[in-house]
């Protein structure tokens, strides 16, 4: 028999394992994410570096609002990024040119809603129709941050109930909080990216989960509690003897979740507003005496209420306080306030870009969740369930 027979029985038996002359066989199993010729020379020869692994017919496009975020979601997929060139043209409109083919492909665009919100909403809104036009099968919009999420109701002016004073005090503000004309701007941006032609939305810890409810597409809110509860073990020694706080009572749910799964207790901070940014008074309910607190909320923006909070722990006998968000906004005097306060930690996660802030503020850390992004992009274009990301994280 020359070198290049074979015999019959032998091929039959299985025992010929010559990787150049084994053809790709179709799968009982449905193979995703990686061509089916990969599949067949791992399991016969075992050479994982024979052919590069790549998720075909998927493209991924990143705004400018958070190029870093993009860059390691496409890292952990293992792909590149796709090519696209957004310029602005001398009268600053926005200018986007989508630098590759996307006929029949599953396309994901990560644009963040930070920064500069108008331009970076309108940038995405562009994107996502160039890449619809061009004949994208799927258009996916992975907004980490998304804007104009705490425009999401209309709140009601004083009402007959309320005192002389708080009446004319709301007659006096003109803060969009208390004006019963006030827009639900987060329902305008939903239907702005559904009339856009996003097909799907992936995003992080809205403001109020109600708002995938302003979509009429699929819309898939992805949570930081996985990553928190992994940072808080591995970052705070004395952690189970902590404290879990909610700056405010819209946040209860969030904190009461955190404390069960860490099985320790939970606080409430009740705060009034007298107009946007500025607390009036804050009662804490719960004890926090001999206790680490740790401060738990979705997003911080110009930090009064964190700030506010952390003294008032401190007052009420908390021997250390930390805080974590998810969207660390940091405007305005954020930075200083933070630097002035009695913080151990601020921690953050990067659905918002935080290079600047941590150089400015040493306290501040940032958790990665490029990875809980990346895969639930993996699994849905492979149509899989994302609900492991709601209590897990992927490593």
């Amino acid at each position: 028999m020359d070198a290049k027979s074979v015999d019959p029985e032998k091929a039959a038996a299985g025992d010929v394992c010559d990787a150049d002359c084994v053809m790709p066989v179709r799968s009982a199993n449905p193979i995703r994410a990686r061509s089916l010729i990969r599949d067949n020379l791992e399991k016969q020869a075992g050479c994982l570096n024979l052919i590069h692994s790549r998720m075909p017919n998927i493209k991924v496009f990143s705004g400018t609002s958070h190029p870093d975020l993009a860059q390691r979601i496409v890292d952990r997929l293992g792909i590149d990024l796709g090519k696209v060139v957004t310029k602005k043209f001398s009268n600053l409109e926005t200018c986007v040119e989508i630098g590759e083919s996307v006929r029949g492909e599953d396309v994901y665009i990560v644009q963040s809603g930070s920064g500069e919100i108008n331009d970076n909403l309108m940038e995405l809104l562009i994107m996502i129709n160039a890449c619809k036009i061009a004949s994208a099968s799927r258009v996916t919009a992975v907004i980490p941050c998304f804007p104009y999420a705490r425009q999401d109701k209309k709140d009601k002016l004083a009402g007959s109930d309320d005192t002389e004073e708080a009446k004319k005090l709301a007659k006096k503000n003109y803060d969009w909080k208390f004006r019963s004309r006030a827009p639900i701007s987060a329902k305008l941006v939903a239907n702005m990216l559904s009339v856009a032609g996003a097909d799907h939305i992936i995003t992080m810890d809205l403001h109020a989960s109600q708002i995938q409810g302003f979509f009429d597409i699929p819309v898939d809110n992805l949570y930081a509690e996985p990553a928190v509860l992994k940072w808080i073990k591995e970052n705070i020694p004395e952690w189970k003897n902590s404290i879990i706080v909610s700056p405010d009572a819209g946040g209860a749910k969030r904190v009461t979740s955190i404390a069960d799964r860490l099985n320790v207790e939970f606080a409430l901070i009740h705060k009034e507003r007298k107009k946007a940014n500025e607390v009036a008074s804050m009662v804490l309910v719960g004890d926090v005496k001999d206790k680490i607190a740790i401060l738990v909320d979705d997003m911080a923006d110009t930090c009064g209420t964190i700030v506010h909070a952390a003294d008032r722990l401190v007052e009420a006998g908390a021997t250390k306080v930390y805080a974590i968000l998810t969207h660390g906004i940091f405007s305005g005097p954020a930075i200083s306030r933070i630097n002035n306060a009695c913080f151990e930690a601020v921690v953050v996660t990067n659905t918002i870009p935080q290079d600047g802030h941590m150089r400015d503020c040493p306290k501040i850390q940032c958790i990665d969740v490029s990875m809980m992004f990346a895969e639930a992009v993996r699994r849905t274009h492979n149509g899989e369930s994302v609900s492991y990301l709601f209590s897990n994280v992927p490593y």
